[in-house]
């Protein structure tokens, strides 16, 4: 199999790195511009938003790391800080453990993610 194309991996990371930026615009901002107004405020509490999130998160953060992996190894660390910004992103979808605690892991996990695509981006640079 043909490894994957370093720019292809690049776009993938940014891709899903702005998703979780997207991810946190919903979960800080969009509760203020709700109060401001008021039609985003339906679309602020949308409990699908979040997993349309969590189902474009996932398979598009592991596209990019696995296409870097294909080329390269990633450091263990990488893929643990990985799979807690998913894992978090998913409990704070799902609402667990409970609706309070929803935007702090969400938050949480898409901080994780980001660093983690920046690291991959950056790593991809540096060789």
């Amino acid at each position: 199999m043909k490894p994957a194309a370093p720019h292809m991996s690049a776009w993938a990371d940014l891709s899903a790195a702005a998703l979780s930026g997207l991810c946190l615009l919903h979960c800080l901002a969009l509760p203020l511009l709700a109060s401001l107004l008021p039609v985003l405020g339906a679309w602020s509490r949308a409990e699908w938003v979040h997993g349309v999130f969590v189902l474009l998160a996932v398979p598009l953060s592991l596209l990019a790391l696995g296409r870097t992996h294909a080329r390269r190894a990633l450091p263990p660390r990488m893929w643990a800080l990985a799979t807690l910004g998913l894992a978090a992103l998913t409990a704070g979808a799902l609402g667990w453990p409970d609706a309070r605690w929803e935007t702090p892991i969400t938050v949480a996990g898409s901080l994780l993610l980001v660093a983690t695509h920046a690291w991959n981006l950056r790593r991809g640079h540096a060789h």
